[in-house]
């Protein structure tokens, strides 16, 4: 099998890594970092190569904060500009087939309000490690655009991530509007450990399954 190519992305207000698949590709991924880390953490690395290995080409990206500072959280003043970066990659990148939006952490979060705010813009969400509340702090729940989300969606989540628990995911994400299939990794924190866990590959196998076939 002829591998894929992997590039680096620059455009207009854009910096991130586009990992192409062999052939025509079958979907189209935008995927976006944590608040801590940029498009090149290690999850987004193994779940982009991954992906692409079935054939959906994904895009990891640099959110506006990671490119104004390579260092630091997001400000929450800026969240509206990182949502609308993840939508201009979206369009920049081009649909071919379904376009699946997420990433891990805030990223993953970011994209779900971008798809609750913009239906239109992808037709699937895929957020590792969504942050359902901060550590410690159960009740400052993170699920208020979670009904406007129509669209089919993958949550991958470790057992022992300390921002939701299985329970209170299977419970919240009741809310969103779409399909939604959780899929845990066992024994992994909230970096879902993909160097040690099957993360990048059960990954896949939920898009594959749930995202790509079903839209």
């Amino acid at each position: 099998m002829t591998e894929g190519t992997v590039r680096e992305w620059r455009a207009d207000g854009i910096h991130g890594v586009v990992h192409e698949p062999a052939g025509a590709p079958v979907a189209t991924a935008v995927l976006a970092h944590g608040a801590g880390s940029n498009c090149d953490a290690a999850v987004l690395v193994a779940v982009a190569t991954e992906l692409a290995d079935r054939g959906v080409l994904t895009a990891r990206i640099d959110l506006p904060f990671r490119q104004a500072r390579p260092k630091g959280p997001p400000n929450r003043a800026g969240a509206a500009a990182d949502r609308a970066g993840i939508a201009a990659a979206v369009r920049a990148l081009g649909a071919r087939g379904p376009v699946i939006v997420g990433g891990h952490s805030y990223g993953g979060r970011q994209a779900s309000m971008l798809l609750a705010e913009d239906p239109g813009i992808a037709d699937a969400l895929l957020a590792l490690s969504y942050p359902l509340h901060p550590p410690t702090k159960p009740d400052t729940l993170r699920t208020e655009h979670f009904p406007a989300i129509a669209a089919p969606t993958v949550i991958v989540h470790g057992s022992r991530d300390t921002f939701a628990t299985g329970d209170e995911l299977r419970e919240h994400t009741a809310l969103i509007g779409g399909a939604v299939t959780i899929v845990t990794i066992e024994g992994a924190g909230h970096d879902l450990a993909p160097a040690r866990k099957p993360t990048a590959r059960l990954t896949a196998d939920a898009v594959m399954t749930a995202l790509v076939a079903n839209t």
